[in-house]
Protein backbone atom coordinates (compact mmCIF):
# COMPACT_ATOMS: atom_id res chain seq x y z
CA UNK A 1 0.00 0.00 0.00
CA UNK A 2 1.42 3.62 -0.92
CA UNK A 3 1.15 5.26 2.19
CA UNK A 4 -0.77 8.82 2.75
CA UNK A 5 -1.60 10.64 5.26
CA UNK A 6 -4.58 13.98 6.60
CA UNK A 7 -5.01 15.46 9.74
CA UNK A 8 -8.77 15.13 9.54
CA UNK A 9 -8.35 12.01 11.12
CA UNK A 10 -6.78 11.34 14.43
CA UNK A 11 -7.28 8.17 16.79
CA UNK A 12 -5.35 6.26 18.98
CA UNK A 13 -5.47 2.12 18.78
CA UNK A 14 -4.43 0.02 21.77
CA UNK A 15 -3.45 -3.67 20.96
CA UNK A 16 -3.45 -4.98 23.90
CA UNK A 17 -6.80 -7.05 23.67
CA UNK A 18 -5.01 -8.29 20.20
CA UNK A 19 -1.73 -9.51 22.01
CA UNK A 20 -3.78 -12.08 24.26
CA UNK A 21 -6.49 -14.84 24.29
CA UNK A 22 -6.88 -16.33 27.30
CA UNK A 23 -9.65 -19.09 28.08
CA UNK A 24 -10.32 -19.64 24.18
CA UNK A 25 -9.79 -23.06 22.07
CA UNK A 26 -6.55 -24.07 21.15
CA UNK A 27 -6.57 -22.69 17.77
CA UNK A 28 -3.29 -22.11 15.53
CA UNK A 29 -4.33 -18.57 15.67
CA UNK A 30 -4.21 -17.65 18.73
CA UNK A 31 -1.99 -16.81 22.23
CA UNK A 32 -3.40 -19.26 24.48
CA UNK A 33 -2.14 -19.44 28.01
CA UNK A 34 -2.19 -22.76 30.43
CA UNK A 35 -1.21 -21.87 34.22
CA UNK A 36 0.94 -25.04 34.25
CA UNK A 37 3.16 -24.69 30.70
CA UNK A 38 3.11 -20.74 29.73
CA UNK A 39 1.89 -19.91 26.42
CA UNK A 40 0.75 -22.97 24.32
CA UNK A 41 -0.23 -21.47 20.95
CA UNK A 42 0.89 -18.22 18.50
CA UNK A 43 -1.21 -15.78 17.39
CA UNK A 44 -1.75 -15.55 14.29
CA UNK A 45 0.44 -12.91 11.75
CA UNK A 46 -2.69 -11.46 10.07
CA UNK A 47 -3.86 -8.30 10.41
CA UNK A 48 -6.70 -7.73 13.34
CA UNK A 49 -9.48 -5.45 11.98
CA UNK A 50 -11.20 -3.07 13.20
CA UNK A 51 -13.07 0.42 13.24
CA UNK A 52 -11.14 2.78 15.55
CA UNK A 53 -13.27 4.51 18.25
CA UNK A 54 -15.00 7.73 16.78
CA UNK A 55 -14.88 6.83 13.06
CA UNK A 56 -17.53 4.07 12.41
CA UNK A 57 -20.13 6.76 12.26
CA UNK A 58 -20.92 10.09 10.27
CA UNK A 59 -23.45 12.74 10.65
CA UNK A 60 -23.92 15.62 8.16
CA UNK A 61 -25.76 18.72 8.87
CA UNK A 62 -27.86 21.32 6.56
CA UNK A 63 -25.68 24.40 7.65
CA UNK A 64 -21.88 24.94 7.93
CA UNK A 65 -21.30 25.54 11.48
CA UNK A 66 -24.68 23.83 12.96
CA UNK A 67 -24.50 20.90 15.41
CA UNK A 68 -28.54 21.26 16.51
CA UNK A 69 -30.95 19.06 15.77
CA UNK A 70 -32.82 21.25 13.31
CA UNK A 71 -30.07 21.12 11.91
CA UNK A 72 -29.83 17.54 11.55
CA UNK A 73 -29.48 16.04 7.51
CA UNK A 74 -28.26 12.74 7.65
CA UNK A 75 -26.44 9.71 9.87
CA UNK A 76 -24.67 7.23 8.52
CA UNK A 77 -23.25 4.18 10.47
CA UNK A 78 -20.71 1.53 9.71
CA UNK A 79 -21.53 -2.01 10.35
CA UNK A 80 -21.12 -5.40 9.41
CA UNK A 81 -17.31 -5.50 9.08
CA UNK A 82 -16.16 -8.55 7.69
CA UNK A 83 -12.23 -9.60 6.95
CA UNK A 84 -10.56 -12.67 5.40
CA UNK A 85 -7.06 -13.08 5.08
CA UNK A 86 -4.99 -15.14 2.66
CA UNK A 87 -1.54 -16.55 3.30
CA UNK A 88 -0.68 -17.48 -0.24
CA UNK A 89 -2.15 -15.22 -1.97
CA UNK A 90 0.88 -13.56 -3.05
CA UNK A 91 4.78 -15.02 -1.81
CA UNK A 92 5.86 -13.61 1.37
CA UNK A 93 2.69 -11.67 1.80
CA UNK A 94 -0.32 -11.66 3.83
CA UNK A 95 -3.50 -10.21 2.06
CA UNK A 96 -6.68 -9.32 3.81
CA UNK A 97 -9.46 -8.38 2.43
CA UNK A 98 -12.27 -6.77 4.04
CA UNK A 99 -16.20 -5.93 3.52
CA UNK A 100 -18.40 -3.33 5.23
CA UNK A 101 -21.96 -2.31 5.28
CA UNK A 102 -22.97 1.09 5.78
CA UNK A 103 -26.64 1.90 6.73
CA UNK A 104 -27.82 5.51 6.32
CA UNK A 105 -30.97 7.39 7.92
CA UNK A 106 -31.84 11.17 6.15
CA UNK A 107 -34.22 13.53 7.68
CA UNK A 108 -35.94 15.14 4.58
CA UNK A 109 -37.11 12.10 2.27
CA UNK A 110 -38.13 14.72 -0.03
CA UNK A 111 -36.65 13.41 -4.04
CA UNK A 112 -33.99 11.52 -4.97
CA UNK A 113 -30.78 11.56 -3.51
CA UNK A 114 -27.30 10.32 -3.72
CA UNK A 115 -24.61 10.75 -0.86
CA UNK A 116 -20.95 9.84 -1.10
CA UNK A 117 -18.90 9.71 2.24
CA UNK A 118 -15.60 9.33 2.43
CA UNK A 119 -14.09 6.04 4.30
CA UNK A 120 -10.31 5.34 5.43
CA UNK A 121 -8.60 2.13 5.24
CA UNK A 122 -5.29 2.21 6.93
CA UNK A 123 -2.49 -0.25 8.10
CA UNK A 124 -0.94 -0.06 11.87
CA UNK A 125 1.93 -1.18 13.18
CA UNK A 126 3.27 -1.49 16.73
CA UNK A 127 -0.45 -0.24 17.87
CA UNK A 128 0.51 3.83 16.70
CA UNK A 129 2.15 3.68 13.79
CA UNK A 130 0.59 4.29 10.35
CA UNK A 131 2.13 2.45 7.47
CA UNK A 132 0.08 3.45 5.06
CA UNK A 133 -3.51 4.72 4.34
CA UNK A 134 -5.96 4.66 1.44
CA UNK A 135 -9.12 6.84 1.15
CA UNK A 136 -12.28 5.46 -0.82
CA UNK A 137 -15.95 6.38 -0.87
CA UNK A 138 -19.38 4.23 -0.38
CA UNK A 139 -22.32 5.74 -2.42
CA UNK A 140 -25.42 5.65 -1.24
CA UNK A 141 -28.81 6.57 -3.24
CA UNK A 142 -31.94 7.31 -1.92
CA UNK A 143 -35.07 6.78 -3.83
CA UNK A 144 -37.83 10.02 -3.84
CA UNK A 145 -39.56 9.26 -0.24
CA UNK A 146 -37.55 7.00 1.06
CA UNK A 147 -35.65 7.11 4.34
CA UNK A 148 -32.95 4.86 4.73
CA UNK A 149 -30.62 3.43 2.63
CA UNK A 150 -27.71 0.62 2.65
CA UNK A 151 -24.79 0.21 0.90
CA UNK A 152 -21.61 -2.03 1.06
CA UNK A 153 -17.75 -1.15 0.38
CA UNK A 154 -14.25 -3.15 0.08
CA UNK A 155 -10.99 -2.43 0.88
CA UNK A 156 -7.30 -4.62 0.33
CA UNK A 157 -4.33 -4.45 2.71
CA UNK A 158 -1.07 -6.15 2.42
CA UNK A 159 1.95 -6.81 4.89
CA UNK A 160 5.02 -8.45 4.38
CA UNK A 161 4.64 -12.04 6.29
CA UNK A 162 8.11 -11.90 7.40
CA UNK A 163 7.63 -9.01 9.50
CA UNK A 164 4.41 -10.14 11.13
CA UNK A 165 6.15 -13.30 12.29
CA UNK A 166 7.83 -13.44 15.68
CA UNK A 167 11.78 -14.16 15.85
CA UNK A 168 12.55 -17.68 16.89
CA UNK A 169 14.06 -16.66 20.14
CA UNK A 170 10.65 -15.12 21.46
CA UNK A 171 8.36 -17.46 20.17
CA UNK A 172 10.74 -20.07 22.24
CA UNK A 173 10.40 -18.27 25.68
CA UNK A 174 6.37 -17.89 24.80
CA UNK A 175 6.17 -21.69 24.03
CA UNK A 176 8.68 -22.91 26.47
CA UNK A 177 7.22 -25.52 29.07
CA UNK A 178 7.42 -24.43 33.03
CA UNK A 179 7.01 -26.42 35.56
CA UNK A 180 5.97 -25.47 39.25
CA UNK A 181 9.02 -25.29 41.19
CA UNK A 182 11.80 -24.64 38.37
CA UNK A 183 13.75 -21.36 38.58
CA UNK A 184 11.03 -19.34 35.74
CA UNK A 185 8.29 -21.14 36.66
CA UNK A 186 6.91 -17.37 38.05
CA UNK A 187 8.45 -15.53 35.22
CA UNK A 188 5.72 -14.30 32.77
CA UNK A 189 7.21 -13.92 29.36
CA UNK A 190 4.64 -11.57 29.01
CA UNK A 191 5.96 -9.21 31.28
CA UNK A 192 9.06 -9.03 29.52
CA UNK A 193 9.33 -5.83 27.62
CA UNK A 194 11.86 -7.30 25.27
CA UNK A 195 9.42 -9.75 24.35
CA UNK A 196 6.23 -7.18 24.79
CA UNK A 197 8.20 -5.04 22.42
CA UNK A 198 8.35 -8.49 19.53
CA UNK A 199 4.76 -8.37 20.13
CA UNK A 200 4.10 -5.11 18.95
CA UNK A 201 6.57 -4.93 16.26
CA UNK A 202 5.06 -8.21 14.78
CA UNK A 203 1.26 -7.16 15.19
CA UNK A 204 -0.42 -5.46 12.61
CA UNK A 205 -4.11 -3.78 12.41
CA UNK A 206 -5.85 -2.91 9.04
CA UNK A 207 -8.53 -0.28 10.34
CA UNK A 208 -11.37 1.02 8.43
CA UNK A 209 -13.50 4.04 9.14
CA UNK A 210 -15.31 7.11 7.63
CA UNK A 211 -12.73 9.59 6.38
CA UNK A 212 -14.13 12.50 9.14
CA UNK A 213 -13.10 16.51 9.24
CA UNK A 214 -11.90 17.89 12.29
CA UNK A 215 -15.50 19.39 12.96
CA UNK A 216 -17.53 15.98 12.50
CA UNK A 217 -14.76 14.13 14.52
CA UNK A 218 -15.04 16.75 17.57
CA UNK A 219 -18.73 15.92 17.37
CA UNK A 220 -18.95 12.13 17.56
CA UNK A 221 -16.55 12.93 20.53
CA UNK A 222 -19.14 15.25 22.33
CA UNK A 223 -22.39 13.52 21.76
Amino acid sequence: MTASFSRSVVFGVSLAAALLVSGCSRGSGELVVDDSVGVTALRSPCPTVAIPEMTGSITLFTAPGRTDSGALDLVASITNLRSNCNERAAPGKLSTNVTFDVFARRIDTRGARTVDLPYFTTVIRGGNVVIAKRIGAVRLEFADGQERATSSAAAASQVDRAEAVLPADIRKRLTKKRKPGQVDAAVDPLAQPEVRAALAKASFEQLIGFQLTDRQLAYNVTR
